[in-house]
């Protein structure tokens, strides 16, 4: 028999943290933190693990990881682009997640998921066993992406729903809306702040990046096999190019500051100087609880125009393809969107219980 068990993922946005227990063996498949409140996988009772698998390096994916302690403290497994774009001990000191081998006695594959640099897919024990997309992306061409294994179980992430846009449309409408600027996109610097930058770059715009931005794209030069072909060409074409966003610097051109929601990085800094100023603020992404971005966006002083780094409806439709799994997990899906996701695939048989067995 095998079992898994959302501990975290599986009725919002996050904290990612899935259980499974397969041939013998009980794995974590990530250990996140957030990205609302500060909120953990529920961790209580759970015993001692064997391995924790890390699909990216985002925090509700590795935030919870000072947990260890508390599941017997056992080795956590993850890409190299991940170890070394994590500021979390455990995390640096992970060992390889192999594109194939053994985990504790486990059949693991993985493969690029694009999404964040070294971001994979996993499929553990083959295909009567679970395949989980981790946060899954199609994006402008900086980071591979790879097809999805047919397994028995999936576990995908639902984080849009059926929602159709695509992210070259919501290239087109985010880059109509920043003009040539002044214009501050704040960004997580390992996500879709690079590929922001390089589209505002194609376009021949002025654009400005952070030091943190600019130093994950310094990093993941030296890991060109983590990259689209021509990424590295890119990259270094962005680190030539962009201007440097500095806290006490001119408020021109687009900016692209780390820190998601304004609650981190330079963009804590800039937001406010932004807003006294009158220059334009526009995120992208999840707006968390509490933040300054939500608070912003719903009292009219900033705009959300959403950039893809999780599937559309397309991309999902596609995944389900590629899985042709028997039970599929809809993971970090709002309620509402888990209950579209019946009428849309009416095909796929949708977990509605956090935890299954087969």
């Amino acid at each position: 028999m095998k079992r898994l068990t959302a501990l975290g993922g599986f009725d919002a946005k996050g904290p990612a943290c899935f259980l499974l227990e397969i041939d013998g063996a009980r794995l974590l498949l990530d250990m996140g933190r957030g990205p609302d409140a500060g909120r953990r996988p529920d961790l209580d009772g759970i015993g001692p693990v064997d391995a924790v698998l890390i699909s990216h390096c985002h925090a509700d994916h590795t935030g919870a990881l000072d947990w260890l302690g508390r599941i017997g403290g056992p080795p956590v497994y993850a890409t190299a682009p991940t170890r070394a774009l994590s500021e979390i001990a455990a995390l640096r000191a992970a060992r390889d997640l192999p594109l194939r081998g053994q985990i504790a006695g486990v059949e693991v594959e993985t493969g690029p998921a694009g999404h964040a640099p070294g971001a994979v897919w996993m499929r553990v024990g083959g295909t009567s066993g679970l395949v989980y997309s981790g946060d899954y992306a199609e994006g402008l061409g900086l980071l591979p992406v790879g097809p999805l294994p047919p397994a028995e179980i999936a576990v995908l992430d639902c984080s849009y729903g059926v929602e159709k846009d695509d992210v070259h449309a919501q290239t087109t409408a985010l880059l109509a809306k920043a003009g040539t600027g002044p214009c501050l996109l704040p960004a997580p610097p390992a996500g879709r702040g690079l590929e922001i930058a390089l589209a505002c770059l194609d376009r021949g715009l002025s654009v400005a990046i952070c030091d943190q931005i600019r130093g994950v794209a310094e990093t993941l030069t030296g890991f060109p096999g983590w990259l689209a072909e021509g990424g590295a060409a890119r990259l270094r074409r962005l680190l030539q190019e962009a201007r440097s966003l500095r806290p006490d610097g001119p408020l021109d051109g687009i900016m692209i500051a780390a820190g998601a929601n304004c609650g981190s990085g330079l963009s804590q800094e800039l937001g406010p100087r932004a807003l006294a100023a009158g220059v334009p603020i526009i995120f992208t992404g999840h707006l968390s609880h509490g933040s300054p971005a939500a608070s912003w966006v719903q009292d009219g002083r900033a705009r959300r125009f959403r950039w893809n780094v999780h599937p559309d409806r397309a991309t999902l439709g596609q995944l389900l393809t590629q899985t042709r799994a028997r039970l599929v997990i809809p993971a970090f899906a709002t309620p509402k969107a888990r209950q579209d996701l019946p009428d849309a695939f009416p095909e796929t048989r949708w977990a509605t219980d956090r935890s299954i067995t087969w």
